[in-house]
């Protein structure tokens, strides 16, 4: 496909990470006001913020914390660092913490699984610290680790302490932060991820309940977490999907496990009756190729370093033209991933956002013969251009 036809296929199509502020929506109605201190609604495809308020207030996240905590876990099962089914002895500093337990037993062997299990479900501190322990060595050097971790997703507006959420002045995040840490749960470890659906655990003969109501509620939730301190109030992170699209709702400091059920749920209704996802085209297609002068090749493919993603008002998508552009002169050598040109798009003649075009595959610089030959060829294309 050569660069025009790509150009006037991609005026059917929408960018990626669009704000909805952009368009000028019609009879389209303002977003619910909401009960809780701070909110976010986000696609979980684009990672668009829908809907907020005060997100990037930082706030006492209370138990969201733990979100972090079992991120951390998994990432490390990912790695091989930890096994599911490694032991970890359970510690008298994790058996006495406070607040929400599993009720592990201090000397006792738990798997990392159902430790993670404990932590997701039923929100034990207890093995919270067990298994940062575990990981760490002690709740200090896990509470790096987790600020390191912080810093690599992004979360501007966020520092931790400790792996539990119990309070501490110096420890915080914002409903945003809160967002962005979800998604990161979502897409890059869907195996876990479905523990955080799991409705109830059963653990040292003691059967607990997933504090998420909307588990019940709403069948098309399927997670993530929920958290409570008398500094914080009642706050939750859901994640819910209908016809293919996925949304995050993120509350702080409501007033009730009731009340921060049915603020998530305004949230979750709007998004999907206002709203609408679509991908396009994924990262690494190859979309159109462009000349490249001097190299062992003359040609080379060009496409997207992401997902071709729209997140959108309903009916909004035939106001959008895009088009592309090449670099001029592409002279190799070029490596894979180089940015050689850009995409635009527009809605009327405001450009509301553009994207790198990337080059697909590397292109070496060709023989003495073939950059002789085109330089003298830009020679004259540049008397004459």
């Amino acid at each position: 496909m050569n660069i025009t036809t790509f150009a006037k296929r991609l005026c059917l199509l929408v960018p990626l990470l669009l704000s909805p502020a952009a368009f000028a929506v019609e009879m389209m109605p303002s977003p619910p006001q909401l009960a809780a201190k701070a909110y976010v609604l986000m696609d979980a495809s684009s990672g668009n913020v829908l809907v907020e308020n005060n997100g990037d207030q930082r706030l006492p996240p209370a138990s969201l914390t733990k979100l972090m905590t079992a991120y951390i876990a998994t990432l490390e099962i990912r790695r091989g660092q930890i096994g599911e089914n490694d032991p970890v002895t359970v510690s008298e500093n994790a058996w006495r913490t406070g607040g929400s337990r599993m009720f592990i037993k201090v000397g006792s062997q738990v798997t990392v699984s159902d430790l993670l299990h404990g932590i997701i479900i039923q929100s034990g501190n207890d093995a919270s610290v067990a298994l940062a322990e575990h990981i760490a060595g002690s709740e200090d050097a896990f509470a790096d680790v987790m600020n390191k971790t912080v810093a690599d997703l992004g979360m501007t507006n966020t520092h931790f302490m400790n792996p539990t959420g119990l309070p501490n002045p110096e420890h915080y995040s914002s409903a945003h932060d809160m967002a962005v840490l979800a998604r990161a749960i979502i897409h890059e470890d869907p195996a876990h991820y479905a523990i955080y659906s799991q409705k109830e655990f059963f653990w040292n003969g003691i059967k607990q309940p997933n504090r998420n109501l909307l588990l019940w509620r709403d069948k098309t939730v399927d997670g993530l977490k929920t958290g409570h301190t008398d500094e914080a109030g009642y706050c939750m992170v859901s994640s819910a999907v209908r016809d293919g699209m996925r949304l995050i709702a993120v509350v702080f400091g409501t007033n009730s496990e009731v009340a921060r059920a049915a603020e998530t749920q305004k949230l979750l209704t709007y998004g999907f009756r206002f709203f609408e996802t679509q991908t396009f085209y994924q990262k690494g297609t190859e979309l159109a190729q462009a000349p490249v002068w001097k190299g062992s090749t003359n040609q080379i493919k060009a496409g997207l370093a992401q997902d071709l993603t729209m997140t959108l008002p309903k009916g909004q998508l035939k106001k959008l033209a895009a088009s592309m552009t090449m670099n001029p002169q592409l002279i190799a050598p070029i490596a894979k991933g180089d940015v050689i040109g850009k995409v635009e798009v527009k809605l009327e003649d405001k450009v509301v956002h553009s994207a790198d075009l990337i080059a697909l595959d590397g292109v070496e610089e060709g023989g003495i013969f073939r950059r002789m030959w085109d330089s003298i060829r830009l020679f004259f294309y540049g008397l004459f251009n």
